[in-house]
């Protein structure tokens, strides 16, 4: 009987341990603000600066000024060994002068991402425009620092995050795609062409799509209060799992004001149909357009990078990375509710 008790024993210790072991294993916690730290108001003002610059003359689409933005955006994908889903060493998904008509030239979507560690097929896609409005007829021109400058560096920061945790063997359990647009200006055409005609990852695989589109200013509205805040479309439309999710992480990491003024369905602005995310939303991927509202110097040479609030710009792609993080690493995917369209 002794000699059955102790065997007995034996038996429930090592099963303890076996499964303290596997619960360890199984269980690895991993810290998304070890990443998200790496996410800067110094790297995001110094990238702005030159991005919004006048040697980019306004970044028109197929002009001189968009393509070294597009080239501006390789070099930091290049540099931090960000791969393109395209073929080695090609990130740009090119778009005829057909596609556009009006005598709008050739031009370029710029596409790179890290792929995932479990579900690689299953894709989150951040998205932002790279072009903008050009030149003026009096010769000012249009630097579009906040609109969309301030969309495209937050991606890149986002992605070097992203980079970071997969270098430290906490890459993302979903594939990224950091997809810069162009376009949008003259009709959302870059998004359009992605989703509708050459989508580098099927559509049916795309979990989500954050849009980023002007977050580094401070609309009148918000001017006196002082706090950090976003207005989020789009969140609850097609997936009250990615709204939910969306709120938890804020509430979690950053606690900013969300402000769903122009999710109304009934908003005169219409913003939900004027930015990229609408043509992932129209094939039914649940989106989120992050958006700081419209201001006096919007669509006009006086939006410079001098005026960007660059502590705010830091912590809005930081909620946009923890989101990333949170729904490329959860173990369901988003459901989805259909919407026709």
């Amino acid at each position: 009987m002794k000699k059955l008790l102790i065997l007995f024993l034996a038996a429930v210790f090592l099963t303890s341990c076996s499964s303290s072991q596997n619960k360890t294993k199984t269980e690895k916690t991993v810290n998304p603000e070890t990443y998200s730290a790496t996410i800067t108001s110094a790297e995001l003002k110094d990238m702005l600066y030159t991005y919004a610059s006048d040697e980019f003359e306004g970044r028109k689409t197929g002009e001189p000024g968009q393509k070294k933005a597009i080239e501006f955006i390789k070099s930091h994908y290049v540099a931090n060994g960000i791969p393109s889903p395209i073929s080695e060493g090609d990130y740009f998904q090119e778009i005829p002068a057909s596609y556009f008509g009006s005598g709008i030239k050739d031009s370029e979507n710029v596409i790179a991402y890290i792929k995932g560690s479990d579900k690689p097929e299953e894709v989150i896609v951040i998205s932002a425009h790279l072009d903008h409005i050009g030149i003026e007829r009096d010769g000012d021109i249009n630097n579009g620092a906040d609109d969309d400058g301030s969309g495209t560096v937050a991606i890149l920061e986002i992605a070097e995050a992203f980079k970071a945790a997969e270098k430290a063997g906490n890459g993302p359990k979903r594939t990224i795609v950091f997809l810069h647009v162009t376009g949008e200006e003259i009709g959302l055409y870059g998004s359009r062409y992605y989703a509708n005609e050459d989508p580098i990852f099927p559509l049916a695989n795309t979990v989500a799509n954050l849009n980023i589109d002007m977050i580094g200013r401070v609309d009148p509205k918000h001017e006196d209060s002082g706090k950090n805040y976003l207005y989020l479309i789009g969140s609850d439309k097609l997936s009250k799992e990615l709204h939910n999710v969306s709120e938890e992480v804020n509430k979690k990491y950053f606690n900013l004001e969300f402000d769903y003024t122009y999710n109304d369905d009934n908003d005169p602005n219409r913003f939900y149909y004027r930015s990229d995310h609408y043509n992932f939303a129209k094939n039914n991927i649940p989106v989120i357009f992050y958006f700081n509202g419209t201001h006096a110097d919007y669509h006009r040479p006086s939006d410079t990078p001098d005026k960007i609030n660059y502590d705010f710009l830091e912590t809005r792609s930081k909620l946009i990375f923890h989101t990333a993080w949170e729904i490329a690493n959860r173990e369901e995917r988003l459901k989805t509710r259909l919407k026709k369209y």
